[in-house]
């Protein structure tokens, strides 16, 4: 529990000790706990160094107990600012990534010819989707973000996958666990499910996105208006990669049917989403638009989260996360350490 504040848990038996004897001398504490007098020592140093114990002003070979509340608030109060400082350094990053991607696309015309090519329109978009259905012959697979599936996506869908199913191809579909709210998209889902595709669901998706034969994938310009345009991929080095991404999102991802597992904290897969989304500072539209679900069910789950974690602010309730050990690294972590995405 202290571990996330930089206290061990001897130094914290050791605190403890010197409540019921705030006078114990190395040796008494060794008695009190039946430990080594080098453990106590050790112990004791890292509670100097943590300023929860200093040299008596008396007798200068002693040590006495700081407060409590005075000394742990201290260090509270450091773990909180490490954390502002921290999440300053990850939007600066942010923002030089953005500028990075922009003088990319300003300094590479895109050409059809070439391994990126641009598609404006949603008319534009399905037209190319449709030639690559025509086109695949081993693998077809998608991550379907957006939440509830649109009529209209569903029924220009349906008969492209017939196809694809109807000979032979892998398909492959990730849709949000919000989709299982919607009976229209449930009943398209399990109908591919019976033709033979397969399907899971996921939290979070990292973008739409749609990857035929490993070869070449097509991406949305715009996360926030997947239809606006959108970038067809074919060099071998980004495709290698959104391949990677998409079977470590596939690996975590609940199969159609299946209860998903609560976490160690007791929290769902969505749930823990949203603790992640809040660390980053998202908004709680933003929060919705990745769940795919309304702002008031996103505010909903938030609320519920800052509850349970006795948080008064957002602010407040991304330290609390944080020190308990809510927050999820592993996504990040998975991906750059197994495949190497960087």
């Amino acid at each position: 529990m202290f571990g996330s504040i930089g206290i061990g848990q001897d130094a914290v038996s050791v605190y403890r000790a010197m409540f019921a004897e705030p006078r114990a001398g190395v040796r008494d504490l060794g008695r009190l706990l039946d430990w080594p007098v080098e453990r106590v020592r050790s112990a004791l140093d890292e509670l100097a160094r943590l300023s929860l114990v200093r040299r008596s002003w008396e007798q200068t070979d002693e040590l006495v107990l700081v407060r409590p509340e005075f000394a742990l608030q201290s260090l509270l109060v450091q773990q909180e600012s490490d954390l502002l400082e921290r999440q300053q350094q990850l939007a600066t990053a942010r923002s030089a990534i953005t500028q990075l991607i922009s003088e990319f696309e300003e300094s590479h015309r895109i050409r059809a010819t070439m391994d990126i090519e641009q598609l404006h329109g949603i008319d534009a978009i399905r037209l190319r989707i449709e030639e690559f259905v025509h086109e695949c012959r081993h693998s077809f697979w998608t991550f379907a973000d957006g939440g509830a599936q649109t009529q209209d996506n569903l029924e220009a869908s349906l008969p492209l996958d017939r196809m694809l199913l109807d000979r032979g191809v892998e398909l492959r579909d990730v849709y949000l666990d919000s989709v299982m709210n919607d009976p229209r998209t449930v009943r398209y889902i399990s109908q591919l499910t019976e033709l033979g595709a397969q399907i899971r669901t996921a939290p979070t998706l990292p973008t739409r996105m749609i990857l035929f034969d490993r070869t070449t994938a097509l991406i949305p310009t715009d996360p926030d208006d997947s239809s606006a345009s959108a970038l067809v991929l074919r060099g071998p080095g980004v495709v290698t990669a959104l391949l990677a991404l998409y079977e470590y999102v596939w690996e975590g991802a609940n199969p159609l049917g299946a209860s998903a597992p609560r976490g160690r904290h007791g929290l769902s897969t969505q749930e823990q989403a949203v603790v992640n989304l809040l660390a980053e500072g998202n908004t709680d539209e933003t929060i919705a638009r990745k769940l795919g679900v309304s702002v008031r069910t996103a505010r909903r789950i938030t609320a519920d989260l800052s509850r349970r974690l006795g948080a008064r602010s957002r602010f407040q309730a991304g330290v609390l996360a944080t020190a308990l050990g809510w927050i999820d690294t592993s996504s990040l972590d998975g991906v750059t350490e197994r495949e190497g995405v960087v």
